[in-house]
């Protein structure tokens, strides 16, 4: 089986190379045989993932104004409202390889829960009208995401694989019966054990991580965490590991990261891991930790499948849907209104601390079932051909 995953940004987001790196791995074990190619908009940032078979340029193309392609794309546009010439002209390094493959991933987790996508509704389009099969691979999709364009789109596809329960449920009410549920792939994910970083407290450190998508949507997130890290050097012992795990430009938790060590610094209990660490090293620091509080999807999954108690500072359904899939509750899941309170931070922190041990055994319960559901993904992928 030859398969081409799209839809990825890039590895500089530690939570998409995550689900390439582990999806390629558990494909491959499962699958004997089967080669995985990547089509990304960064391929530089890619190198790193070594099991891939090949690394595609997959970034858009620009049409040259005045061009032949400019004038058929204006023409089309204006005459029959029809952007399909276009966008194919756009999206030509994705599109020239689909006649190559068996199968089209469509990846990246939560892709649809930004908006209209009409350069990945052409693609989708396009690999049906060439006969190959079409899956939108761990995805979480909220239904306040959903328009009539975008269920459309989703009935091309040849399966869907919900990585959570609450998208699961969601899409087969809307009456698309090409789903099936796993869980992301990622919980299956290796990790890499660096030296641990001068100041780190073994067994007592809690990991921070925080990002501007989540300040971007509620300013007064950065003053709560601000009075959470002060909570936690006044009323534990405990070393704070500020951890990134996006590291692209205007989207760099780093650089909140950064704001908060420069300031506590001072108290030598807060260090910042470095800001390029590949995701199994990201994950072998976060899987060390005592407690984590998360922001990014990914660096969360690291912490639970390590069997570290974790409060996520969540802002979509994939956070509250893998906690569901976990502990049968959203256990210490804070949605994005939830987060300006400090007191509200501090109370969830506390009870994190207190409940420390009943999470630590409810995920090693959990994690194992999690883990197989992963792998489901794969038994569904070969139930295709």
């Amino acid at each position: 089986m030859e398969i081409m995953m799209f839809a990825h940004s890039g590895s500089l987001n530690r939570g998409c190379e995550a689900i390439v790196r582990s999806s390629t791995a558990i494909i491959k074990e499962k699958i004997i045989g089967s080669k995985v190619y990547l089509a990304s908009d960064r391929p530089h940032t890619d190198q790193i993932i070594t099991s891939l078979d090949k690394i595609y340029d997959g970034s858009k193309k620009q049409i040259k104004k005045y061009s032949l392609d400019w004038f058929i794309a204006s023409i089309r546009f204006k005459v029959l409202r029809d952007e399909t010439y276009a966008l194919g002209v756009i999206e030509q390094n994705i599109i020239k390889h689909i006649k190559d493959v068996d199968v089209v991933l469509s990846i990246g987790g939560d892709n649809y829960c930004y908006g209209e996508q009409p350069s990945w509704y052409e693609i989708n389009r396009r690999v049906k009208a060439q006969g190959k099969k079409l899956v939108l691979w761990g995805c979480s999709i909220g239904e306040e995401d959903m328009s009539d364009r975008k269920l459309e789109d989703l009935k091309l596809f040849d399966l869907i694989l919900a990585r959570e329960t609450l998208t699961y449920n969601m899409l087969r009410n809307k009456g698309l019966r090409n789903v099936k549920l796993c869980a992301d792939s990622a919980f299956t994910m290796e990790k890499e054990e660096l030296p641990l970083p001068v100041g780190w407290s073994e067994g007592n450190t809690v990991g921070l991580n925080f990002s501007p998508l989540v300040w971007k949507r509620n300013k007064q997130s950065q003053a709560a965490v601000r009075e959470l890290i002060n909570h936690i050097l006044s009323s534990t012992d405990m070393t704070i590991a500020l951890t990134p795990h996006v590291i692209e430009n205007d989207n760099n938790d780093y650089d909140v990261l950064k704001t908060y060590f420069e300031e506590f610094k001072h108290t030598g209990r807060v260090i910042l891991l470095p800001d390029n660490l590949t995701a199994i090293q990201y994950k072998g620091y976060i899987a060390r930790m005592r407690f984590f509080i998360g922001a990014r999807t990914h660096a969360t999954i690291a912490a639970y499948s390590n069997h570290v108690p974790t409060m996520v500072l969540g802002y979509s359904v994939k956070s509250k849907g893998i906690a569901n899939d976990i502990f049968g509750e959203e256990k210490l899941v804070l949605g994005i209104d939830e987060i300006s309170s400090g007191t509200k931070l501090m109370s969830k922190f506390d009870e994190m601390v207190n409940e420390e041990e009943e999470i630590k055994q409810a995920l090693k319960q959990a994690i194992p079932a999690i883990k197989q559901m992963s792998y489901k993904a794969v038994e569904y992928l070969q139930e295709l051909n």
